[in-house]
């Protein structure tokens, strides 16, 4: 298989194109062009973000490519994540296509056509899910926020303070682009890979023996034929690098490498949202192929190993306006850069941001797994605050904050927020479209509060209890400090908030901030159904994995932490002490007697019972216990002899 890949590689396969470039005749003369092209399959994306994935015969399609094409195809909605929408009983979901896009071609290297010499592939088209005559998917909600958030920017340059910021005039704007961007971290290890220890991983981390090293061997073939197939596709890679995760892997006696296990990260080129977020389905399904071709298991997981750096995501968003003589204005860079850091709508779109995170972040973090990442510690962001950068000439590099300004004094264009919280499996249309919504609200305050780019900076910039008009008194929303280092653990809850640390604190927030909450429904697109149904699909998703995967796992490790100094001659009083510890802990998670419940039966009780607070508050409990077990048992074995 590695020797058909490397063979199609940079040959004349079609690997993409835009429907808006060919009418029905002329995309069907193309498509014939290409025999090894053998299916279509038509790909939404549902409030999960799971994409939807068929095989139909290429000649189905070309038989009647004009219906299709407007009509697309009817599916049963009750088996992928739309739930208080798409039901047993009214689950007719249609998948209609998307013109405006790239549409690209899938190439099963396994499978080469006898007739051509080529792999078949199969024409993937981004596509909407409609029910009961409304769209009601990931990639629809992206595409009304871009239209809804173009129609508001356009209302917003009736000002002629926002005019005069931006030293343009409304005439000659002929459009409104919102780019975006992200960043793409995972792990990757050989499959037999058992031997490596979060303590190696650990000491390796703080040693900082892997982060911006040379690839090697395997993972460095993979990596680099990654970044090529990635420029097949249009996607532009700029860059593949080693993360902070990982350790020296082996040699074995034949040349080969093993006990591979080595956090990356991908990057590719901006693009306008909607398509951002199909290049990013796509990076992920080649990047995951191509390294399991080369023998590699791979975790977009956002904490695949505890007590060790997760991957994120982060993701760049900004407005820029092009204009009838081909020029482009971002709309977040001041008239004057060397004045101001922001424009504006700019100090507006961060604000609006950072006063209604709290309803962003069930859509940015809504797993297990993403809140295990968002611990003090790795770098990862737990609190809501932001870095512009110590002055002017010095553009912001603080790592541990929620968002980043990322402006260049020298490119007026580069001027967008890096928000650091989303993960590899988050869901970057409703990641996106979340975002793009909340800057409406605070460019609506910066621009009819009359206020100057100053006056905005120091609203800001608050200190904490200070009067605010817009942003929260008792909060701080501005840092250019190392959060983890500068603040303690108290602190840090008194300025930013509390954040959440189970996925129930996360969904609760959509009862507690109605007033935020809000924010979403401007325009109708994140209307009570939708809301509705994805707060259905993550508790869903929150209580299963804690009774299917969380559990057992977690009782499966218990088990195997056995007694060791059992006659051992050179046992001592200290080891059974430890071991007594251990039991206890052993039975307070999952042992029922006479005298008490388990945590872990108390916790599957509270599931069943639907008491999702104390649910949440007993999985803490479970995962402090589970944590001080493994410490315990640890420096237990060390004693052993």
């Amino acid at each position: 298989m590695i020797e058909n890949l490397v063979k199609s590689l940079g040959t004349d396969l079609l690997y993409y194109f835009y429907k808006k470039d060919y009418d029905v005749e002329s995309l069907k003369k193309l498509l014939l062009s290409y025999p090894e092209i053998q299916y279509v399959s038509l790909a939404g994306v549902d409030l999960g973000g799971n994409d939807t994935d068929e095989k139909i015969p290429i000649k189905l399609f070309l038989d009647d490519i004009a219906v299709f094409i407007k009509e697309g195809i009817q599916t049963d909605g009750s088996s992928v994540v739309l739930p208080g929408i798409a039901s047993l009983n009214n689950g007719k979901v249609e998948i209609i296509p998307d013109e405006e896009v790239k549409w690209f071609i899938d190439y099963n290297y396994d499978n080469i056509d006898y007739k051509t010499d080529r792999p078949v592939g199969t024409l993937k088209i981004p596509c909407f899910l409609k029910h009961n005559g409304n769209f009601i998917d990931s990639r629809s909600i992206l595409k009304q926020v871009t239209t809804f958030l173009k129609k508001e920017v356009m209302t917003f340059l009736e000002n002629k303070t926002v005019l005069n910021d931006l030293n343009i005039n409304k005439s000659d704007v002929e459009d409104v682009i919102l780019t975006s961007a992200t960043e793409l971290e995972f792990w990757v290890r050989t499959p037999e890979n058992n031997d490596v220890r979060v303590k190696d991983l650990s000491t390796s981390q703080v040693m900082q023996e892997q982060y911006w090293k040379r690839t090697k061997g395997t993972v460095r073939t993979a990596l680099e034929r990654s970044l090529n197939i990635l420029d097949l596709y249009g996607l532009e890679a700029e860059m593949g690098h080693k993360e902070v995760g990982g350790v020296k892997a082996k040699l074995t006696s034949d040349g080969t490498t093993t006990n591979i296990m080595e956090q990356l990260e991908i990057d590719w080129k901006y693009a306008d949202a909607l398509q951002a977020a199909d290049n990013e389905l796509l990076a992920r399904t080649f990047v995951k192929e191509i390294f399991q071709y080369h023998g590699l298991d791979v975790s977009f997981k956002a904490k695949p190993i505890s007590g060790v750096a997760g991957s994120g995501e982060h993701t760049h968003v900004g407005i820029s306006l092009k204009l009838k003589n081909g020029k482009y204005v971002n709309l977040f860079t001041p008239g004057n850069i060397k004045e101001d850091y922001l424009s504006l709508i700019g100090w507006g779109a961060l604000m609006g941001i950072l006063k209604n995170y709290e309803i962003l972040n069930p859509f940015l973090s809504a797993t297990n797994d993403s809140l295990e990442r968002l611990k003090p510690g790795f770098e990862a962001p737990v609190s809501i605050v932001a870095s512009i950068g110590n002055n002017l000439e010095t553009p912001s590099r603080n790592r541990t904050v929620l968002l980043g300004l990322i402006r260049d004094l020298n490119n007026p264009m580069a001027t967008r927020f890096e928000i650091r919280s989303p993960n590899p499996h988050s869901n970057t249309y409703l990641v996106i479209s979340t975002l793009y919504q909340v800057m409406i609200d605070g460019i609506n305050y910066a621009i009819d509060s009359g206020k100057s780019n100053k006056d905005l900076e120091n609203e800001f910039k608050k200190s904490y209890g200070d009067e605010a008009d817009y942003l929260e008194k008792d909060r701080v929303y501005h840092s250019e400090k190392d959060v983890f280092e500068e603040y303690t653990e108290e602190e840090r809850s008194k300025f930013f908030g509390n954040p959440p640390v189970t996925v129930w604190d996360n969904l609760k927030s959509f009862s507690i901030y109605p007033v935020k909450l809000n924010t979403l429904y401007k325009g109708n697109i994140f209307n009570e159904k939708i809301i509705n149904s994805y707060f259905l699909a993550v508790l869903n998703r929150w209580t299963t994995e804690i009774n299917n995967r969380i559990i057992p796992q977690s009782a499966k490790l218990i088990k195997n932490y056995l007694p060791l100094h059992i006659d051992n001659n050179l046992a001592n009083i200290i080891d059974e002490d430890r071991w007594k510890n251990i039991l206890q802990l052993k039975i307070d998670l999952m042992k029922d007697t006479d005298i008490q419940v388990s945590l872990f039966t108390r916790l599957r009780n509270a599931l069943i019972e639907k008491d999702y607070d104390l649910a949440a508050l007993l999985q803490v409990e479970v995962q402090d216990k589970i944590k001080k077990l493994k410490d315990l048992y640890n420096l237990y074995k060390r004693n052993i002899i």
